[in-house]
């Protein structure tokens, strides 16, 4: 069971550094362990990673730990709003004019948007979690078939070309 649980987390790691574009050398500055042991996980190899050591890793990649509740709960989460809907109420809040889910997805998915949304776009990728950032590449790509490589690198583009300061995007 533990093995299985390692192996999940091994693979959820790789696949999510990999499609956001970053070296393990890099996730494992961000997250504060070194790279032989991001290497060491991503491979299979590490026998024991500690909860807080594998929250901060997990929490760079915007990933979580789930934990099955006992009981069975209600189901909450059906009404739950689409990842983009989300991202423009964030990137929107500070601004008279809000950027619509519609017109955020086009600049994500052209690199292209009106200069009046400018700080919009900053905003949304100065400040969003990373785990809404994922939510966003994964509606994408369920949505538009935007391979999530591609979604995580535009936005990395688009990052550097507006000048964020981020340490995912650089």
């Amino acid at each position: 069971m533990v093995m299985s649980a390692l192996n999940e987390l091994s693979s959820a790691v790789q696949q999510r550094r990999s499609d956001m574009g970053i070296s393990q050398t890099h996730l494992a500055k961000l997250s504060g362990l070194s790279r032989a042991t991001v290497n060491e996980l991503e491979n299979g190899k590490i026998n024991d990673l500690s909860i807080r050591r594998t929250a901060q890793l997990l929490g760079v990649l915007g990933l979580s730990l789930n934990i099955s509740a006992p009981r069975p709960k209600s189901r909450q989460s059906e009404g739950k709003s689409p990842a983009l809907d989300l991202a423009v109420r964030m990137a929107s809040v500070s601004y008279r004019e809000s950027i619509s889910a519609h017109e955020l997805q086009q600049a994500l998915l052209t690199g292209d948007y009106p200069d009046k949304f400018t700080p919009h776009v900053r905003t949304f990728l100065d400040e969003a979690s990373v785990t809404m950032l994922a939510g966003v590449v994964e509606q994408l790509h369920q949505e538009n078939g935007v391979d999530r490589v591609e979604a995580w690198q535009r936005m990395r583009e688009m990052a550097r070309a507006l000048k964020t300061i981020r340490a995912i995007w650089q």
